[in-house]
């Protein structure tokens, strides 16, 4: 790859991974996880995409383009072939210590609760639960990020009661989060097949920006795409819907089809 390509795609890679850690982090994910789940997606992408006459690409292809070692790539392959990824041992010193608050034999009550703790005194204690869980953050620093999150909270007596088992700086719901990883992997698939240029079918893609508009306007425009984009989006449903199989058709395997709508507002990041 031409260096100035290099240098072009980290820029674009810098700009896309930002709102992906925003919400990431949200959710009490580690850069560690994060990477060791991109390390399984590489493996997965690079087997997939990469063989020849549409055969998986073998193990030493996938080392040389993903620059992962041979037996690492045949780990990633058999943990991908299991019903459920396996969680990365490296997590926050706040889902370390919430996670041993709930497996703790000393730390959970007879039916396997999370026992209220008082902040200081003999096992058990949260001054206990830290000295044995919390890692490298301060004690205060790591109670005062767990209190704020809503991971913990005080009861009427001053102990501390566990609210989550693992960690997550602010409340984020499944639900929005499937969104948003399916909808960037929509448009970012759409973008994909359209810069390749490998396809002889391109995808509607298209954007209006301009960074020069006066900030009064910004109310009006919001309230412009939430009239217009609401009636065009109910068109296309409205033609979808026309289109869909009919119950009789079962031999005739469906395909997905539809259409994104978003809107521009703020500045790139720097360096883009």
């Amino acid at each position: 790859m031409a260096t100035d390509i290099k240098s072009t795609l980290r820029s674009s890679c810098r700009a896309l991974l930002r709102p992906i850690a925003s919400v990431v982090l949200k959710c009490g994910m580690t850069w560690r996880e994060f990477s060791e789940l991109s390390k399984a997606v590489f493996v997965s992408v690079a087997s997939d995409e990469f063989g020849v006459r549409g055969r998986p690409t073998n193990v030493s292809r996938v080392s040389i383009l993903t620059g992962i070692s041979r037996k690492e790539v045949k780990r990633q392959r058999e943990l991908l072939l299991e019903p459920a990824a396996s969680a990365s041992p490296k997590t926050t010193d706040a889902t370390r210590l919430l996670s041993g608050w709930h497996q703790d034999p000393d730390y959970v009550d007879a039916g396997g609760a999370p026992i209220a703790l008082d902040l200081r005194g003999m096992k058990p204690s949260f001054a206990s639960l830290f000295e044995s869980y919390g890692g490298d953050t301060p004690e205060q620093t790591l109670s005062r990020e767990l209190l704020a999150a809503g991971s913990i909270e005080k009861d009427s007596r001053d102990r501390y009661v566990a609210k989550r088992r693992y960690h997550m700086p602010v409340d984020m719901d499944p639900g929005s989060i499937r969104f948003f990883g399916t909808n960037l992997f929509d448009h970012a698939n759409t973008l994909s097949n359209n810069v390749n240029g490998e396809s002889n079918e391109r995808r509607l893609e298209g954007f209006a920006v301009d960074d020069q508009i006066h900030p009064d306007a910004v109310d009006e425009f919001r309230t412009y795409l939430d009239e217009w984009g609401q009636q065009f989006l109910e068109e296309v449903d409205d033609w979808l819907n026309e289109h869909r199989l009919e119950p009789n058709e079962s031999k005739v395997i469906p395909v997905r089809l539809g259409l994104g709508v978003y809107a521009i507002e703020g500045q790139l990041p720097k360096g883009t």
